[in-house]
């Protein structure tokens, strides 16, 4: 094996170059309907919180016009709600208001569900969806 990788080596010269060199590889661009497809679910998965959105809009956004386009809406929408969701979850240890901010939490997981849920079958049709309450934070 050492003396196959050593001859390969010498072959090119003694530049001491892998046989696994090259240029990385391009992604291609999205179709069409994947691109509908990840902008989708970049809306559906605000029911996980900003995190779906976050790695669809890092890894897609130069891939697909309207992926990058809605996982920003997607991402957007979805920041606030989620910090607002993880200090009430940490704020339920406090021992007299913790069932308050345990309730606070619930009810802001319906909410960005609900609102994750309707945007997802509203882009899922190829329609551009806006969320009438965005911050819109990531430009």
């Amino acid at each position: 094996m050492a003396e196959d990788a050593r001859e390969h080596r010498d072959n090119q010269g003694g530049q001491g170059r892998s046989e696994y060199h090259g240029v990385p590889a391009n992604a291609l661009p999205l179709t069409a309907s994947e691109d509908r497809q990840w902008a989708t679910l970049a809306h559906f998965g605000g029911i996980l919180g900003c995190v779906p959105s976050l790695l669809i809009f890092l890894i897609f956004r130069d891939r697909g016009p309207f992926t990058a386009q809605e996982s920003k809406e997607a991402l957007n929408f979805s920041l606030p709600p989620t910090i607002a969701a993880v200090l009430a979850n940490i704020l339920v240890f406090i021992p007299v208001v913790g069932n308050i901010f345990a309730v606070i939490a619930t009810l802001i997981w319906i909410a960005l569900t609900c609102y994750s849920v309707a945007a997802g079958i509203h882009v899922n049709r190829g329609q551009p969806h806006r969320y009438q309450f965005n911050l819109r934070w990531i430009k």
